[in-house]
This record gives C-alpha cells, sequence and structure tokens, in this order.
C-alpha cells in the first residue's frame, strides 16, 4: 500500500515538512513523486522512516542515520536486533535508577544503609552506557575489546570523589581548549601543551596504560569522526582540530 505525504504524516507522526526536508537531503526519498509534485511512499519507505525515528531516539543525528541507512552492508534485521539490546540497556538503566532513588528513600529513613557508590553507580553506568553508544564501535575497532571493557571498568569502580576529579577535568579540558581558540593561541604554545598535559592526566584515569602513540591515534578520531569533532568543537569550532595538533607536538614531550 502506498501512502500520500499526508497520509504518512498522520501515521508515523512527523510533519509534512519533515518529510519533505528528508527527501531534500536525500535521508527519505518517496517512492515516486507525481507530475504535480506530490510524494507518495511504499512500505519500503516506512520501514527506512521508521529506522530514521528510532536512531533519532537512541540520540544519532541525522548526518549519522544516513550513513548507516545506506551503507552496503545495512540489514534492517540486524539494526532492529541492535535496537532491542539497546533499548533492553536502556531498561537496564532505569531499573537501576529506580533502584537506586528506593534505597536512598530508605537510607534517609534510617531502614538501609546506603553507601557513596551505591548513590552513584546508576549514573555511571549511564556514562558508559552513552559512551559506548556514541564512541564504543570505533575504539574497539581501533584498540580492542579487551582495553575499552577495562576502560569501562575503571570507571565503574571509581569513587564518588575521582569520579567527580574525572568528570572536574573532561571540563576544564574543554574550557582550556576553547579559551585557547579564541585567543589564537598555536598547537605548539605552552598553553596547548598545559591541556595536553591535562588531558593525558585524564586518559591515565581510565587507560591501561598510557603511551603517546596510542594518545596520538585517539587524537586523529576527534578530527576524523564527527561525533568527536562535534563534542569538541560543540560551543566553539576550532578546538577539535586544535588537541589533535597540540597532542602531535607535544605528546612525546609531556
Amino acid at each position: 500500500m502506498n501512502y500520500s505525504i499526508k497520509e504518512l504524516s498522520n501515521i508515523a507522526g512527523v510533519s509534512a515538512r519533515t518529510l519533505r526536508y528528508y527527501d531534500e537531503i536525500g535521508l527519505l526519498k518517496p517512492l515516486y513523486t507525481t507530475d504535480s509534485g506530490y510524494r507518495y511512499y511504499g512500505e519500503q519507505e516506512l520501514d527506512l522512516l521508521q529506522q530514521i525515528l528510532f536512531y533519532k531516539e537512541r540520540g544519532f543525528d541525522l548526518k549519522r542515520i544516513q550513513k548507516i541507512l545506506y551503507q552496503e552492508q545495512f540489514h534492517l534485521m540486524d539494526a532492529l536486533e541492535e535496537h532491542l539490546l539497546e533499548l533492553k540497556k536502556q531498561q537496564a538503566h532505569i531499573a537501576s535508577l529506580i533502584q537506586t532513588v528506593e534505597q536512598t528513600i530508605l537510607s534517609m529513613k534510617g531502614e538501609y544503609q546506603m553507601n557513596d557508590t551505591e548513590k552513584f553507580k546508576a549514573f555511571k553506568q549511564r556514562a558508559v552506557q552513552q559512551n559506548e553508544t556514541l564512541y564504543g564501535e570505533e575504539a574497539r575497532k581501533q584498540y580492542g575489546n579487551h582495553e575499552v571493557d577495562t576502560t569501562n571498568q575503571k570507571i565503574m569502580q571509581m569513587s564518588q570523589q575521582k569520579y567527580e576529579q574525572f568528570h572536574s577535568l573532561e571540563s576544564d579540558i574543554k574550557q582550556l581548549l576553547e579559551n585557547a581558540v579564541v585567543s589564537g593561541n598555536k598547537p605548539n604554545s605552552e598553553q596547548a601543551k598545559q591541556i595536553v598535559v591535562l588531558h593525558k592526566k585524564w586518559l591515565c584515569m581510565v587507560w591501561k596504560q598510557y603511551t603517546p602513540q596510542a594518545h596520538k591515534g585517539l587524537s586523529a578520531m576527534y578530527v576524523s569522526d564527527e561525533r568527536f569533532r562535534t563534542y569538541y568543537d560543540e560551543r566553539q569550532p576550532g578546538c577539535a582540530e586544535f588537541l589533535h595538533q597540540a597532542i602531535l607536538h607535544w605528546a612525546d614531550q609531556c
């Protein structure tokens, strides 16, 4: 059965304007367009739209979704199984949050002795899951499953004080990067060296072993992978490239 753009909009809960935009950028082309310019969609287009909505729900941007959907090795069943796995992870996270809230209530009533690790376990699990979803595939390809699993385990085992230090250091690095780019500093400057030293310290909190070569390899992903670049360039364009060049210059000396 084929649907007009209005009918598909009603079925999927997606505005006709959005569907036209998806057509314009090549994300979701209609099955055919009449001479009068009316778009019609078939079953295959409906399946693709469902996938787009699944990936959007998981936080993927449209550029990344398009890359996934139109790669040669994309299979609908594999994608659905991946969505199911991700949803089960989210379900487990919600269950963990519920448990944390319940334990906190009991602790405040004096009916349960809650330690600091339990208070923040669910939040650390969420951070690990988000990193796995966004960067896990690339990280595992480059560094192997064992290294990534070790990093995740280190995060989960962090005390609250160390976990706060880890995130504080991450924020400091991003702020210093933004300041350096805005001020026109060069990647071979002393300010850049300070950033690389802090970045190395941040990595060493979760890496099993640090090497300058691995540091340089990671920095290459910051500019070659759109997700990493977007993370560092979120508030100030040029930060990802600055960090990459600074690491290339200073990693062997820090």
